[in-house]
């Protein structure tokens, strides 16, 4: 895979940048975000796209299981177990959201 900027495109900028001086810095620097942006789109639209499970296995399975699990922590523990069980579910299916 090529690389995504190449060092003469760098140094070009630079350049641009010495020789312009610093009122049309901001300039330079947007257009070399713009071409850095440009080739970062093209490069995630040619990765091909895995078809994985369905997004909702996680959530509904860690759900089922709060169901017994809220009942269980509400009867020995009161209000400090239920909150718990809630924030471990939230935690798995941030974890999940955030991997996937």
């Amino acid at each position: 895979m090529s690389d995504l900027i190449r060092k003469d495109e760098v140094e070009s900028a630079v350049e641009a940048r010495r020789e312009l001086g610093a009122e049309y810095e901001d300039s330079v620097l947007d257009s070399f975000v713009e071409k850095v942006e440009r080739r970062l789109e093209e490069r995630l639209k040619a990765v091909p796209r895995k078809a994985g499970p369905p997004a909702l296995a996680v959530p509904l399975g860690s759900l089922g299981l709060a169901i017994p699990l809220l009942g269980i922590a509400g009867g020995t523990a009161g209000l400090s177990g239920v909150i718990a069980v809630c924030l471990a579910v939230v935690l798995v299916n941030v974890a999940y959201a955030l991997r996937r």
